[in-house]
């Protein structure tokens, strides 16, 4: 069922959420530091983990996939607006250095693409 993704997803948002409150207090900032990048690996530790120790069969399994699957390109998308919006404000130096990343990352592309086929 749908419904177990979504409940992993929820719970693994809500550990994220608090983790991330936690490591600002370490670090010494008001805000949530990572919170949803550590929701994200979370939820891709657990489904994974699931798959080698509870296997679920049929929907159930579906809708966890389903729900892995979605919230990652979710989350990238939210943080790259975010990005982009505080590079407009930052100036040129944040402008540089993002189409810096970007065009790095276009260019490992075929590198991977290479390493993974030779696996």
């Amino acid at each position: 069922m749908v419904i177990y993704g979504v409940a992993l997803l929820a719970a693994c948002m809500l550990a994220g959420m608090v983790l991330g409150d936690l490591l600002g207090m370490l670090v010494g900032v008001e805000a949530n530091v990572g919170g949803v990048g550590i929701a994200m690996i979370i939820l891709l530790a657990v489904s994974s983990w699931k798959k080698v120790r509870m296997p679920f069969a049929g929907p159930t399994s579906e809708g966890i996939a389903f729900w892995s699957a979605m919230y990652i390109p979710i989350v990238v998308a939210m943080a790259a607006k975010q990005n982009v919006a505080a590079a407009i404000s930052g100036g040129w130096l944040a402008l540089i250095a993002g189409a810096g990343a970007v065009l790095a990352s276009f260019a490992l592309v075929p590198v991977l693409s290479r390493l993974a086929l030779r696996k």
